[in-house]
């Protein structure tokens, strides 16, 4: 699977790219089927703290799946967008198995 890493308003992270290819590639292996994942950080503006955010577009057999997260730490949105993911992956699974 290709991984394509953005950073918008914000300085680029060698152990945020590290860490998030560490769990790509987990999902990777077991989701063969996975194409291409698009991923974008960012920092918005939000009065509440939560601007951390963390977008990742999944090309795949079918609709593309995409999850977004925004919370006060980068690892955090990653972490919650990843397992979101994995959530929509095993739906877009099952439905690979019923056919």
């Amino acid at each position: 699977m290709v991984v394509n890493i953005q950073y918008q308003k914000m300085q680029t992270s060698e152990s945020l790219s590290k860490l998030l290819l560490k769990k790509l590639d987990r999902v990777g292996k077991k989701y063969s089927w996975l194409i291409k994942a698009n991923v974008l950080f960012k920092i918005e503006n939000d009065r509440t703290g939560e601007d951390k955010v963390c977008e990742i577009e999944l090309s795949a057999p079918g609709p593309r799946i995409f999850a977004k997260t925004k919370t006060n730490d980068f690892e955090k949105s990653m972490a919650e967008t990843v397992d979101e993911l994995k959530r929509q992956l095993e739906k877009r699974q099952s439905m690979f198995i019923a056919h």
